[in-house]
């Protein structure tokens, strides 16, 4: 499945299809059951989702019934609003943190484009109603396809703290959001808990069988081998954090003391929100 951006959508699995864009390489995933087609992520604006959309249309499986954002992140969700203006008055399902952080935070990030007079997507953002999700759960749901049942899980809290994965059961696919990414390392926002990140990729690989497919958010199409490395590797993170502040080095001095596993400007936040959310218990005043 490797490069297969921009070819609009492709049948992963029986009834599952992915469509990876150019725009942030991200991924969006249609699951067909009797009752329509679920949309997961709806992509980062208006004229974005109107792309999905006529991509859906050309693959002529169905009409839209619902929608499922992974995370509250705008290039997953800010195309809510297109959907239901194509389709009407679809249920957006999502993790309740989820939510909330998109009624916090979104227009906060439309302000950032409305700063960056340069960027080519500047309008596009600005112009997108944000639309929040309606249907929230905490732990788990299951949504009736009519002949199938489809999933979505909460594993905790990693890339934000209102992740879900959606498990199509009958196909074997798991879709992971940003808690998988393929195209690049996993990314540490301001939002992440890199402490915790690990432990949610345990519940992941819970779900997953030795023959199951996964569709990160960003990338292709991976396999359970591939989320075990990259639970090691947000694993040695995470531990490396840890290792860090237990021997008090200050956190301005961790990204240059730590052994990494990514390029160190990719972990800087990380390093960050990893010292904030460690116990005083595990820390040690730094060395003079």
């Amino acid at each position: 499945m490797t490069g297969f951006t921009g070819a609009g959508f492709r049948e992963v699995a029986d009834r599952v299809w992915v469509a990876r864009y150019e725009w942030f390489d991200v991924n969006i995933t249609l699951i067909g059951g009797d009752r329509g087609l679920l949309v997961v992520d709806t992509h980062g604006a208006a004229s974005a989702a109107r792309e999905v959309i006529d991509d859906v249309r050309r693959l002529g499986a169905g009409e839209v019934t619902g929608i499922v954002n992974t995370h509250w992140h705008f290039d997953h969700t800010f195309g809510n609003h297109t959907f239901r203006e194509e389709y009407g008055a679809l249920p957006i399902h999502a993790h309740e943190n989820a939510r909330d952080e998109l009624e916090k935070w979104g227009e906060e990030v439309k302000q950032r484009y409305a700063d960056s007079p340069d960027d080519p997507r500047r309008e596009d953002v600005m112009a997108t109603r944000i639309v929040l999700p309606d249907q929230t759960f905490s732990s788990a749901r299951v949504l009736d396809l009519g002949d199938r049942a489809v999933e979505l899980v909460h594993p905790g809290r990693g890339h934000s703290s209102g992740d879900l994965v959606v498990r199509v059961p009958d196909a074997d696919v798991v879709l992971a959001g940003d808690l998988v990414e393929e195209s690049s390392p996993p990314y540490f926002n301001d939002d992440s808990w890199p402490m915790e990140w690990p432990l949610s990729l345990d519940i992941v690989l819970g779900l997953l069988t030795p023959s199951s497919l996964v569709v990160p958010g960003h990338g292709s199409p991976v396999d359970r081998e591939f989320v075990e490395e990259q639970r090691n590797t947000v694993g040695i993170v995470a531990e490396t954090i840890r290792d860090l502040a237990s021997r008090g080095v200050p956190v301005d001095q961790a990204l240059e003391t730590g052994e990494w596993p990514w390029p160190r400007e990719h972990l800087a936040t990380a390093v960050r929100r990893g010292y904030e959310h460690l116990p005083r218990s595990q820390k040690r005043l730094p060395l003079i």
